[in-house]
């Protein structure tokens, strides 16, 4: 088989070599075969294969892509047969694929041409908008989004659409409703839904073009198929050519802060970011950050303290308390092996979030004083804690023991993992968790200097966190918009007040610039060095960022680029990940930052781990939101657990693949069974206990609230051969063993536990009265949910001060990097919340060494 590889490296190169493409029929014999070409697409080099006989092509197919499901599908399908039927590579392209149909033309013809096929011919015409009829009305087309329907009033002359208005919608702010502006204003101008989708909002996107599918049907529009063909085309401007201190690539959380802390720095800074606003995956993800709060735990020096002062805001505070099952955690590592880490043999031994087999085979050297130092903490902390709990005082009414020698050991040993042959193992560098965590302390702080607003008396934990030592959002605590209101969730906490002080209250605000829908392709360099950006805008208008003292990379990871984790992956056996495999990432999430930084000569690592997300949507993969600590997973077919549930994110994964059922297409799939009363962290969707009207509602095969005596009939509902008595079984010989403190008599222990999933009044000590258990009449959550990738392990090479290494370990000069994009810092596995306090510290620390650089 022959291979030719078209290069091109921006969707205007790809367009242009389309429009050259050549009329193939008729021009002689070919010399029969199969022959396969690549080119650029949206995400990355795709690969079509030809097949020719002696006169003809046979067949057309793409072998091999990393364009994104949804957008591209009908190009991947309706290309190749029009190449086969047209006998030319010069076809029209999909509306709202228009990249991924040139690519697939362009390596066609790069196919062809290694068969010898004359390149004689001229390109089509470009296919003009369809003159289309209605009845003329408003009429409500309706589609399923991100979160829900979205319903569009759409209005019709007999000609033409003339209004289109958002009737309902739950996307998520700042990430789908972006999306109505710009499609509606496209779809007003095309007379039609052959619009482009808006990059980062996939899904919110299909729903506007399906929805204005329904309402064009409804109108008897007189032609359905031109209608969702007509398309406007944007035209590019004259280019852009500017100069900046620092260019940022980039605005989801280590993007906005590397720009936040430049303008402070008196740099002046161009963020360029491809989607249609600021925010990247930050704005979707859960959003609290971990970082232990001193002033709310445990002090050594006063032990019975109940109250701290936050040294920020000066108030005092109630001190927190443990989770039971605490002591457990705490005095396994104070067990814990000070040899030399031994990995030989784990085939034999290793088994992920087994933390009492992992502590006998040692530490690894630079980890053993932060061991040995958090040995004194715990030993000092047990000495005050034991003799409470030998008189009977229940674990959840001592305070809460957490510091920051605790966060970077459990970084450590959470992170660390064999490959999936047990070859090689990974763990974060110490160097680089230690910064992030230490350099914590000041985030919070650094933000509500900004405006920024969190809850200050509280440590709560998430999926796969390990600890209660995460902090909750708010939001800002001044009104952005001018709706009278304050920003909230992740926006108004993290964005807001730092695109304040970049645009508006730095010494530099005048100069700086957010340009959106602009999406980087290469990095200059210029004698060895990176001084700028070459980016496209979505119009097409070339833009090039010139950067006098450094780049700043934070493009974020790429686990929405499927085939690149199936690519990269050395962790989870094969089969685990599939084509099938959801994301809870925005679409735009490709490794872009990676790819470019390669090509500039940056070395990567840790490529080889990408994390799953253990509480995913089953239809769409995307964040559930929620934590362990409250709740109890159950094997579909069983009706077990099967996992301490608050366990790390690969653990609580590994065991859904093992345990759970395949619906639909998605593995993994499993139930989650919670009191109903207990509100889920994050920004859920359907609201909380105290709004019943979303809370309460069944959403298929997302979420329900039952009684106990009504589980039989709701797992005859989805099809479960579950017998409801075990079940029932199950969360009551639970509750019991948690009541009486025998979480280890359990057949999955459990530890880290704040809740119970019936009902029991507490004793005035913290204990539970067990006569007042019940489990009748108690209103539980029950949740379907599986696996999806979440975080990209791996990325680019960098030092503690975020200058990207090439691969002899020496500084790429003028590069830097941030968040996600980076490597070496979470080893196999990310603790929940590390991410958030890592890459706004990391984007701070790039900034600063800018500065330090020039």
């Amino acid at each position: 088989m022959k291979r030719i590889h078209l290069l091109g490296s921006s969707a205007v190169a790809i367009a242009l070599a389309a429009a050259m493409l050549v009329s193939c029929g008729g021009s002689g014999k070919y010399k029969a075969g199969t022959y396969t070409g690549t080119a650029e697409g949206r995400n990355g080099e795709l690969e079509v294969t030809v097949k020719l006989s002696s006169s003809k092509i046979t067949a057309v197919s793409v072998t091999r892509h990393e364009e994104t499901p949804g957008i591209s599908d009908a190009a991947i399908k309706d290309v190749p047969a029009a190449i086969v039927k047209a006998q030319s590579t010069n076809v029209d392209a999909v509306s709202g694929a228009t990249i991924t149909s040139n690519a697939i033309m362009a390596a066609a013809k790069a196919a062809l041409a290694s068969a010898g096929v004359s390149e004689t011919g001229s390109a089509a015409a470009p296919r003009k908008n369809a003159a289309l009829k209605y009845k003329s009305g408003t009429y409500s087309g309706s589609a399923y989004g991100m979160n829900g329907p979205v319903v569009l009033d759409v209005t019709f002359s007999d000609s033409a659409i003339t209004d289109i208005k958002v009737s309902s919608s739950k996307e998520t702010a700042h990430v789908g409703d972006p999306v109505y502006p710009i499609m509606i204003k496209d779809a007003l101008a095309a007379n039609g839904s052959g619009v482009d989708v808006v990059s980062g909002a996939t899904f919110t996107s299909i729903a506007v073009k399906n929805a204005l599918n329904d309402a064009a049907r409804q109108a008897g529009v007189s032609s359905l198929d031109d209608f969702k063909k007509n398309t406007v085309k944007h035209e590019a401007q004259a280019p852009i050519d500017e100069s900046y201190d620092v260019v940022v690539v980039g605005a989801g959380g280590a993007g906005i802060a590397a720009a936040a802390q430049a303008a402070q720095n008196g740099d002046t800074v161009l963020v360029i970011e491809k989607n249609a606003e600021i925010g990247g995956n930050t704005i979707v993800s859960g959003g609290q950050f971990q970082s232990v709060m001193p002033y709310l735990c445990w002090e050594a020096d006063n032990p019975d303290a109940t109250t701290g002062v936050y040294p920020f805001d000066g108030k005092t505070y109630d001190k927190v308390k443990s989770a039971n099952g605490n002591i457990t955690i705490l005095k396994e590592i104070l067990n814990w092996n000070e040899k030399p880490f031994d990995g030989s043999g784990a085939q034999s031994w290793f088994v992920a979030g087994d933390t009492a087999e992992l502590s006998k085979h040692g530490v690894h050297a630079e980890y053993l004083p932060t061991l040995r130092e958090l040995k004194k903490e715990i030993k000092a902390y047990l000495a005050w804690a034991q003799p409470k709990l030998d008189k009977g005082i229940n674990e959840s009414q001592l305070t809460l023991f957490s510091t920051l020698n605790l966060h970077i050991f459990q970084t450590y040993y959470g992170g660390l993992r064999p490959n999936q042959n047990y070859t090689k193992w990974i763990y974060g560098d110490y160097d680089l968790v230690r910064q992030f965590i230490v350099d914590g302390q000041d985030l919070k702080p650094w933000l509500e200097s900004q405006g920024s607003t969190f809850v200050e008396d509280q440590q709560p934990t998430l999926i796969g966190a390990l600890w209660h030592r995460e902090n909750q959002f708010i939001g800002a605590n001044f009104d952005a918009d001018g709706d009278g209101q304050n920003e909230v969730a992740q926006w108004g906490s993290y964005f807001v007040p730092p695109r304040r002080t970049l645009l508006e209250t730095s010494p530099t605000a005048k100069s700086n610039k957010i340009m959106l829908r602009t999406d980087a392709k290469e990095l200059i360099l210029e004698n060895g060095r990176v001084t700028g950006v070459k980016a496209v805008m979505y119009d097409g208008t070339q833009v090039t960022a010139h950067a006098k003292k450094g780049v700043v990379l934070a493009t974020g990871g790429y686990a929405a680029n499927i085939a690149k984790v199936l690519k990269t992956n050395d962790y989870w056996k094969d089969g685990a990940i599939t084509n099938n495999t959801q994301t809870t990432n925005r679409s735009s999430l490709q490794g872009d930052g990676i790819t470019m930084g390669e090509k500039a000569g940056a070395a990567t690592t840790g490529l080889d781990f990408t994390q799953l997300m253990p509480i995913s949507w089953i239809d769409n993969g995307q964040l559930a939101f929620g934590g362990g600590n409250y709740a109890i997973y159950i094997n579909p077919t069983t009706g077990k657990r099967f996992v301490n549930e608050t366990s790390e994110r690969d653990v609580l994964s590994l065991a859904e693949l093992a345990n759970g059922i395949e619906h639909g297409g998605t593995m993994g799939v499993f139930l989650e069974i919670a009191n109903s009363n207990q509100a889920i962290p994050g920004p859920y969707p359907y609201g909380t206990p105290k709004t019943p009207e979303s809370w309460e509602a069944d959403v298929d095969w997302r979420q329900y609230t039952r009684t106990v005596d009504q589980l039989g009939d709701l797992f005859k509902q989805l099809g479960l051969s579950l017998d409801a008595a075990t079940v029932r079984k199950e969360i009551e010989e639970y509750d019991h063993a948690l009541m009486t403190g025998k979480e280890d008599s359990l057949a999955v222990t459990k530890t880290g536990w704040t809740a119970l999933i019936g009902n029991a009044d507490r004793k005035a000590d913290g204990s539970f009265d067990v006569n007042s258990y019940t489990l009748d009449g108690v209103k539980l959550k029950i949740r379907v949910m599986a696996p999806s990738t979440h975080h990209t392990m791996g990325g680019l090479a960098v030092d503690i001060n975020r200058h990207v290494l090439d691969a002899s370990g020496n500084i790429v000069k003028g590069l830097y990097a941030a968040g996600e994009v980076t490597g070496g810092i979470h080893g196999g596995n990310r603790l929940g919340g590390n991410a958030i306090v890592e890459i706004f510290v990391s984007g701070r620390t790039a900034a600063n060494a800018i500065k330090a650089d020039n």
